[in-house]
């Protein structure tokens, strides 16, 4: 079993509510995105957690955890064991990751929309600090960008020409207002480089991802089926 295929068996077992039980599909559809992240992009370790020049990784999609907290298990970030008891009243890992309580977490996640806009703080209080060159890669649903806070970012970040920004909108069409002219549109108005890839081409979404221009912020669009 290679290691991709451990991280979704432990996504795939990982019940979450199981007052609210959920398709296993609808669980787990980050689980593409997140890997090619840790496994082939992100500069962080275990051990690097703490490290100021590491790479900064933001789940803004906190509602849906089990493809992070099992890809955090298999990388080695937190023991495997503590899959077997998400939500559970002595358990670090909530059905939201907390930030306090989970090794590597970078935020605490809740409410939609926030991700994006705390990426670009992370990137502007490293720069205050003088750390020009770790990355800040928030995941983000295409759903999630209806939010307004998202808006506000995406010019911001743009019209600052935040090099460190990349932002990964997993997109599984499930947003209520669409973009008929596509996904990176809004981002690419605002000055933004763009790519758009299927998310089980881990080759491809690793390619998108590192394909960046100094000067602009990155959006890599990573496409699922419909309704995943």
């Amino acid at each position: 079993m290679s290691d991709f295929d451990e991280a979704r068996a432990l996504a795939v077992d990982t019940v979450v509510d199981p007052r609210h039980p959920m398709p296993v599909h609808q669980r787990i559809y980050p689980l593409d995105a997140i890997w090619v992240l840790y496994d082939r992009i992100l500069n962080v370790t275990p051990q690097t957690v703490d490290a100021a020049d590491r790479d900064r990784f933001l789940m803004s999609k906190g509602h849906i955890p089990a493809a992070y907290y099992a890809v955090l298990a298999t990388k080695g970030f937190i023991p495997k064991d503590w899959l077997t008891d998400v939500g559970g009243t002595q358990s670090a890992l909530g059905a939201h990751p907390d930030r306090t309580r989970v090794p590597g977490v970078e935020i605490s996640s809740g409410s939609l929309g926030h991700g994006l806009p705390l990426a670009v703080g992370e990137v502007l209080g490293m720069r205050a600090q003088g750390l020009t060159r770790p990355g800040v890669y928030v995941l983000v649903g295409d759903g999630e960008l209806d939010e307004g806070s998202n808006h506000e970012a995406i010019a911001f970040a743009g019209a600052t020409g935040l090099e460190q920004l990349v932002a990964v909108v997993v997109d599984n069409r499930s947003a209520s207002h669409r973009h008929p002219q596509g996904m990176t549109t809004q981002f690419e108005a605002n000055g933004w480089t763009s790519a758009t890839v299927e998310s089980s081409d881990h080759a491809a979404l690793a390619d998108a991802l590192l394909d960046r221009r100094p000067g602009h912020p990155h959006v890599v669009v990573a496409t699922t089926p419909q309704g995943d």
